[in-house]
């Protein structure tokens, strides 16, 4: 947990992606953050005050760039890709094993960091489940959570409306969120804004949190906007 009132420095990654790019336009206006560093492997068009960016091409080859990860109170890992057409090997090395080296590297540089990995809706903690893609963000969140960071958290958001000025949405995601009242109404404890999911995760860096798996219903009650929270609406 950390000083709220000490401005935070903040690593993210997966910018270039829904996820990632949702976070941070919630963190660059969010008044606890004062620094964030973009780690993307393509360049971003993103500019703001508070933002810099480190293009990596390979997340596996970190040695050229390690002492720009120092310094950080802090990760979101938003960088993810979906398991459709895909075998497990390949997402294995994606989700798994990239993850890891990327996390390793930094828990060795900063070992006061807070790591909060982006994982999935029904993620499967044991392991051993039927569906490949839950078995293996289950398997990368048990390996995450034994580094030696002051805190790792698990965020495993289910359907996520996006600002309106994000520009990394695909076209049936945007039809899909034109049904976000209904699904917010019918099911929610199943969907989420953007601006829950960054704000639950700021929260988690500053005030910690009682649980490190945060299922769709933490991210709600913690994203949710109260006093204090000046981030502005996108």
């Amino acid at each position: 947990m950390l000083n709220e009132t000490a401005p935070l420095k903040l690593i993210l990654t997966g910018a270039t992606g829904l996820v990632g790019e949702g976070v941070l336009l919630e963190a660059l206006e969010h008044p606890a953050v004062g620094q964030i560093l973009m780690v993307n492997r393509r360049p971003s068009t993103l500019v703001h005050p508070k933002l810099k960016e480190l293009l990596v091409p390979d997340f596996m080859h970190l040695e050229n760039v390690a002492t720009q990860l120092a310094g950080y109170d802090a990760c979101l890992y938003c960088a993810g890709i979906s398991s459709a057409g895909m075998n497990e090997a390949d997402y294995t090395h994606i989700t798994h094993d990239i993850t890891m080296h990327f996390a390793e590297v930094l828990v060795a540089l900063n070992p006061q960091m807070i790591f909060i990995f982006v994982s999935g809706y029904l993620a499967d903690s044991t392991e051993k489940g039927r569906v490949m893609w839950a078995r293996v963000k289950g398997r990368t969140e048990n390996d995450i959570m034994r580094l030696p960071f002051q805190h790792v958290y698990s965020f495993r958001p289910g359907f996520m409306k996006p600002f309106p000025t994000q520009r990394n949405v695909k076209g049936y995601y945007k039809l899909i969120t034109l049904l976000y009242p209904i699904l917010d109404k019918l099911f929610p404890n199943y969907v989420s804004t953007m601006q829950e999911l960054g704000l639950a995760m700021i929260k988690c860096i500053l005030r910690g949190y009682p649980k490190q798996i945060l299922e769709v219903k933490d991210i709600n009650q913690l994203g949710a906007p109260g006093l204090g929270d000046l981030s502005k609406s996108r």
